[in-house]
């Protein structure tokens, strides 16, 4: 076991920490049909440096959106890590997310996407899947997501904004499949337009907002980022 695993396993005791190598240390899983999985995996080149580590109203980037994760999602959230992720592991201390590593993070976002999906128990019935860097997104946005799902639990629902349809997104049992073929670069956006008879659309504007560089901070700080889709 790494220094890392050690570390996140003394932390996490017997909850549920895995890397893609290893077993369930503890089976128990919370009875929820719900779960999120928070992406946050990639090296931010872009960025010059951690992103995930990178403060918006007093708090970390991945802290921010892994606690919007637990408030509509509760102890049901996964976390996948890969570059990087001996800095960000420390931001989860106190978390109840679990932490998944992701050794193959250099594939490209279905790799995570993967990693994240080959860890939801049996009991499960759908995924939301989010990116760390979509800042702007709102336990109030996630939340609309969810209560749409609960609606029409078979289909997708993703989130609209500008000419785009993508995550943060519900992905329900019956694709599961399809989410632990993406290979590559490509993520879940593939998966929705292969289903347009099968997807339902959720406004959200503030997922258009990515952190990607330094200059897209600006974006968090105007004040339409604040604004209702």
């Amino acid at each position: 076991m790494s220094a890392l695993d050690m570390h996140a396993c003394n932390r996490l005791g017997p909850k549920r920490l895995r890397d893609r190598d290893s077993t369930v240390i503890d089976s128990s899983e919370p009875e929820a049909s719900l779960h999120a999985i928070v992406l946050a995996a990639g090296e931010s080149s872009r960025f010059g440096s951690a992103k995930q580590l990178v403060r918006i109203g007093g708090r970390p980037m991945l802290h921010a959106t892994v606690t919007r994760a637990v408030e509509v999602a509760g102890n049901s959230v996964f976390v996948v890590l890969g570059a990087r992720a001996a800095e960000l592991a420390p931001l989860l201390t106190h978390s109840p997310a679990s932490i998944v590593i992701n050794r193959d993070w250099r594939e490209g976002l279905g790799s995570s996407i993967r990693a994240g999906v080959s860890r939801l128990p049996s009991s499960c019935s759908a995924v939301m899947l989010l990116l760390a860097d979509q800042a702007a997104v709102t336990t109030d946005d996630l939340r609309r997501l969810v209560g749409t799902w609960r609606r029409q639990t078979e289909h997708i629902v993703a989130a609209t904004y500008g000419s785009t349809v993508g995550v943060p997104a519900i992905f329900p049992r019956s694709v599961f499949g399809d989410l632990a073929q993406l290979r590559g670069d490509l993520g879940a956006r593939a998966l929705i337009q292969r289903n347009p008879d099968r997807l339902v659309r959720v406004p959200m504007a503030r997922a258009a907002i990515d952190i990607d560089t330094p200059e897209d901070l600006l974006a968090i700080e105007s004040p339409d980022a604040g604004s209702p889709p």
